[in-house]
């Protein structure tokens, strides 16, 4: 099993940044891949970023592709999402996910989430 801890949310100006992180406890980090979906008021929870175990390979949402990086440290067990050119239709809780061994794009994929953290971006 693994328990999933996101950080970084915020309040921030269309055009702006942030970084999103996800610390994950438990054994065997690098076993799972890691995802991260986000959910606005009224939306379906909606697939943003995906990483394999290694962190070699990579998967993004056609509404994010070049604006958001996910990336992996299996020594520090963490996987962070960095938000670049923010804009207000990416406000949403954005929760992080795991599932063992290969990535999804489909959120009932995966078994294991955080509690979300709040990005807010003012336009």
């Amino acid at each position: 099993q693994v328990q999933l801890v996101e950080s970084g949310g915020g309040l921030v100006q269309a055009g702006g940044s942030l970084r999103l992180s996800c610390a994950a406890s438990g054994r065997l980090f690098s076993v799972y891949a890691m995802a991260w979906f986000r959910q606005a008021p009224g939306k379906e929870r909606e697939f943003v970023s995906a990483i394999n175990m290694s962190g070699g390979s990579t998967s993004y949402a056609d509404s994010v592709k070049g604006r958001f990086t996910i990336s992996r440290d299996n020594v520090k067990n963490t996987v962070g999402l960095q938000m670049n050119s923010l804009m207000a239709d990416d406000t949403a809780v954005y929760y992080c996910a795991a599932r063992p061994l290969v990535y999804s794009r489909t959120s009932q994929d995966y078994a294991y989430w955080g509690q979300g953290t709040q990005v807010t971006v003012s336009s």
